[in-house]
């Protein structure tokens, strides 16, 4: 059995640990447990057993259910490395090698078995849930179409991170469902994993029946909407330099006239500002991961180690790289006096990237304060985990409409800056012009900077440099490649600028190895040459 076997088979078989550990509201617990425990009770776990399970609308719920709770599970150990560690804007002082560009196929970090994970979830339910309809009187055909659009999100999103950080992968669209079910599969090109993406957010989109408003809150900021799914598409055009999709996707949450988009905050207050990150689910979130620290009917809290990573006192912590200290001081972002006490955990916050100061360490404080008080430290360990908000599908709009012409284009460039000073102005701070001699290293400068600055510590900065760095410059005024470099060599202080410029000079290593527990068992895959 391949290790993608392995992974998947969590997902039909052994749901039961999962499923019944989502005590949060962003699951219906009661729907969950009749549509799966049942049949885990007395299944063996290494069988999925679909004329048994597939028998009403809450066998759907608990499956989706089940790909919300693997992504939630990759946060701390995969998401947040994979977006952070080798960008340094802010760093982690436990062993990494991602960090220091040592990484290999055995290195834990370079798995993606969680994302198939998800996949296979997605799967499942694209196969199996118009068998569950025609058992359930009650599940009607719109139900059904808005299950198929949140299996497309799953899927999509899932992919979308295993394209960044692999580029090849194996493409499945099957669904996992017994031992026997071979798995043996080469990789798909990056062309062609992007290509089934948009085909997944397309389809979703032309069903027509995501949801733009679930019944409550933490629905429809924790589970896909309409919006995640246009905020998700934008990215992939971004990336894939599909500049005009991206920018007609933007349009649609950022010009939207139902009054059901999410909405930028543009109160330039510490409290607006930081109610995004607690308690979240904020006007301005399109999607983000849940917990919630609150007791459910197993008597069982969700909380999760955001807080400990990011805390000083814990002995491996993400802290920001002197680089990125610089830069918020720099740019006076600091409001009032530092007092430098190691009891109070005295602390320098920003409207900005909400840091505060221990000794000479600066350390990321949405993970840290209960509100905006300077001295609040948080009570409970649940904040949840932000994948989109309408802050960056602005400056996503902004990056298109400067690539579209490599800056070129004048009325682009006013319209991409007029969207960074958006954000700008709400933080307090002095707003940029473009003049005769700003150019595409300027625009692309104050777009990356204003994303670096604004999602610190949300797992964005990694793919921010590598994006950038996979662009071309048809006007010759930027070498990419360079500028990945010289962003990275930057920030990062892990490892040492010649050791990263060696290693980032080859493209290939842009991207991770082939998982080595992988390699053993499937004949079929090639390894990046890289490694």
């Amino acid at each position: 059995m391949t290790t993608i076997n392995k992974y998947i088979r969590k997902g039909a078989g052994a749901c039961r640990k999962a499923l019944l550990s989502l005590c949060f509201p962003l699951f219906a617990l009661a729907a969950l447990l009749t549509g799966c425990s049942d049949y885990l009770d007395i299944v063996p776990e290494n069988n999925l057993p679909v004329k048994e399970f597939w028998k009403s609308k809450s066998d759907v719920d608990a499956s989706l259910n089940a790909g919300y709770y693997y992504l939630r599970s990759s946060v701390e150990d995969y998401l947040l490395p994979w977006g952070e560690h080798r960008a340094g804007v802010i760093q982690y002082s436990g062993s990494s090698a991602l960090q220091t560009y040592t990484v290999k196929a055995t290195t834990g970090v370079a798995k993606w078995g969680v994302m198939y994970q998800v996949i296979n979830q997605a799967n499942l339910v694209l196969e199996h849930a118009a068998q569950a309809q025609s058992s359930d009187r009650t599940y009607t055909q719109q139900e059904l179409n808005s299950h198929y659009c949140e299996a497309y999100f799953l899927r999509a999103l899932a992919y979308f991170y295993i394209v960044r950080n692999w580029r090849d992968a194996p493409l499945t669209l099957r669904g996992y469902e017994s031992d026997e079910t071979p798995l043996l599969l080469p990789k798909s090109s990056e062309a062609a994993i992007i290509a089934q993406i948009k085909s997944d957010l397309n389809t979703a989109i032309e069903l027509g029946a995501a949801k733009d408003v679930w019944d409550t809150t933490w629905e429809t900021k924790g589970k896909a909407t309409s919006w995640s799914i246009y905020a998700l598409m934008a990215d992939v055009c971004l990336w894939n330099h599909d500049f005009d999709e991206c920018i007609k996707y933007c349009d649609k949450i950022l010009k939207d006239e139902t009054g059901k988009a999410p909405k930028f905050i543009t109160t330039n207050t510490h409290a607006a500002w930081f109610a995004m990150f607690c308690p979240g689910n904020s006007d301005e979130s399109i999607y983000e991961i849940q917990w919630n620290a609150d007791k459910q009917s197993n008597n069982a809290a969700q909380t999760n180690g955001l807080y400990d990573l990011f805390n000083p006192g814990s002995s491996n912590n993400y802290r920001l790289s002197a680089q990125a200290s610089f830069d918020f001081q720099q740019d006076q972002r600091m409001v009032g006096e530092v007092t430098h006490v190691y009891e109070d955990w005295a602390n320098v916050r920003n409207n900005y990237g909400s840091y505060y100061e221990q000794g000479t360490e600066k350390y990321v404080w949405k993970y840290l304060g209960d509100n905006a008080s300077t001295t609040q430290m948080r009570k409970v360990y649940d904040n949840n985990f932000i994948i989109y908000r309408v802050s960056e599908v602005k400056l996503m709009k902004a990056e298109a409409l400067v690539m579209r012409t490599c800056g070129q284009n004048v009325e682009d460039k006013e319209e991409a800056i007029k969207e960074v000073n958006d954000i700008r102005k709400r933080t307090n701070l002095n707003t940029y012009v473009v003049g005769e001699g700003t150019d595409l290293r300027d625009m692309l400068e104050y777009i990356l900077y204003e994303r670096f600055m604004e999602f610190i510590g949300e797992g964005k900065a990694w793919y921010d440099i590598l994006r950038v760095g996979r662009y071309t410059d048809t006007n010759g005024v930027i070498n990419f490649k360079d500028y990945l470099i010289e962003l990275v060599q930057k920030y990062n202080t892990k490892a040492t600028a010649s050791r990263i410029r060696s290693v980032l000079m080859n493209e290939n290593a842009w991207y991770l190895p082939v998982p080595d527990s992988e390699m053993k068992v499937n004949g079929l895959l090639v390894q990046n040459p890289y490694y």
